[in-house]
């Protein structure tokens, strides 16, 4: 039986690197991946710091079987190894980027929202590591011009395009983002393809904030000035459209008070506690609060803005580490390095 280094999720804080054998198609639905790049993401940070979230521990998720310990890794691309019979979208050469969603009848409908919405890395074995098996359905064929490093952003990028495409947000608007990380920097450009005018980047971080201005984002340091009067001053009563991307309590209400009358905020965060709102400054400005979770239908919008420049990895990607490294220079670099944006994981 051949083996391969997987990084596995066993409870917060605890992620170890250990051998594991190497997958094999089980269904005639699936293929087989070589990975080459997998990024570290927000919510795998959560897991680790927090977890578990999505991870099943008690009893196996309803469409994988499977609980922790598993592979964690969500934000992939690779190389097709191997296809099962009835797989039609990809054949063994072909690049991918996967889409790693596991939903009861596959990506059809509004499958974002089903109830027991799973994904691989978190409630399947995902991506930190050297082949991963997925359904068919779930691979999306990288461009010619789109390498695997890039490939790898597709997913972060898909979130932050869907939120602003499920936003009410139109050509010529203001919108406000909060929290440049990851998400949020990707936030900033989907609003950039979108259309929107001025974008206001709320951020502490020096190092994220120059992120968000390499962006074409106007920065305000909340440390400085008081975020919702700014705002409100710069575009005389609020922006348009905001962006909630921190997951941290005072902020969500910040979120909310720095759109207009009319205005809307979308929740993009994943949050491991409660926050507290006040519903008058809902209720009497009729404002619209909106959540989304993850993206329905939007990979191949995503490959096409890459391909015309958006989402760019060199701006984005501030270290590519391997994978025996993931904890040390992976996760704790995260939780300590604020300069860090996305980190990118080989197996090789």
């Amino acid at each position: 039986m051949s083996t391969m280094k997987a990084a596995r999720w066993y409870g917060r804080r605890d992620i170890r690197v250990e051998d594991v054998a190497v997958p094999e198609i089980t269904r005639p639905s699936q293929v087989k991946i070589a990975v080459k790049y997998t990024g570290i993401c927000g919510s795998d940070l959560h897991e680790y710091l927090g977890g578990p979230i999505f991870i099943p521990v008690e009893k196996e998720h309803p469409y994988s079987g499977r609980k922790a310990p598993l592979t964690l890794g969500h934000e992939f691309a690779g190389e097709i190894v191997e296809v099962g019979a009835g797989v039609t979208n990809v054949k063994v050469g072909d690049r991918v980027t996967v889409e790693p969603i596991l939903a009861k009848d596959g990506l059809k409908g509004k499958y974002n929202l089903d109830k027991n919405l799973g994904f691989v890395g978190l409630a399947a074995d995902g991506g930190f590591t050297s082949y991963c098996v997925v359904d068919g359905e779930l691979c999306h064929k990288l461009p010619d011009s789109i390498d695997y490093e890039q490939g790898a952003l597709t997913e972060p990028a898909a979130v932050a395009l869907y939120a602003v495409r499920q936003s009410k947000l139109k050509a010529g608007d203001t919108a406000a983002v909060f929290g440049c990380g990851p998400i949020g920097l990707l936030t900033i450009e989907a609003l950039r393809a979108a259309g929107a005018t001025t974008i206001y980047a709320i951020e502490l971080s020096p190092e994220r904030q120059e992120k968000a201005r390499e962006l074409g984002a106007v920065v305000i340091d909340p440390s400085k000035v008081n975020v919702v009067e700014h705002i409100k001053a710069e575009t005389d009563g609020g922006v348009n459209v905001s962006f909630e991307v921190t997951g941290v309590a005072p902020v969500l209400k910040q979120a909310i008070e720095a759109v207009e009358n009319d205005g809307e905020c979308v929740i993009v965060s994943i949050w491991e506690n409660e926050a507290s709102i006040h519903p008058n400054e809902i209720v009497i400005k009729e404002k619209t609060v909106k959540g989304i979770i993850a993206y329905r239908d939007i990979f191949p919008a995503v490959l096409q803005l890459m391909e015309q420049g958006y989402f760019p990895k060199d701006k984005l990607v501030t270290k590519r580490i391997k994978l025996q490294d993931i904890v040390s220079e992976g996760f704790e670099a995260l939780v300590k390095e604020k300069s860090q944006v996305k980190i990118l994981v080989s197996p090789n």
